[in-house]
């Protein structure tokens, strides 16, 4: 991953843990996130849905960078039906160094 991104490495490191405001920091005021078929948009509705999740783990297995973005492929552990999940993908299409403005998780 030394070639990922500095905000994609943050997003994944923070992730996993307990505290959600450095997390929901990694965001801008107007990001959306798609995961599961929904649309956040917004750090209230992106708060609400992290509220709403489970705590889990990753484990990295694939980096891609492809015009449309950063495509981070992963293995999700955690307290959820059907943990381990391998093959989610973390597409993060538009972000800068400080921001993420779209995320869309999905196989």
């Amino acid at each position: 991953m030394s070639s990922t991104p500095e905000i994609v490495r943050r997003y994944f490191a923070l992730a996993g843990q307990a505290d959600k405001e450095p997390y929901l920091a990694l965001f801008a005021d107007d990001a959306v996130v798609e995961d599961e078929g929904r649309t956040h948009r917004g750090i209230d509705e992106i708060r609400a849905w992290r509220s709403g999740t489970p705590l889990v783990s990753y484990e990295i297995t694939d980096v891609e960078q492809t015009p449309a973005g950063t495509v981070v492929t992963a293995t999700i552990s955690g307290d959820f039906p059907g943990s381990p999940f391998a093959g989610l993908r973390f597409r993060f299409e538009e972000y800068d160094d400080t921001h993420i403005r779209r995320l869309r998780i999905a196989p």
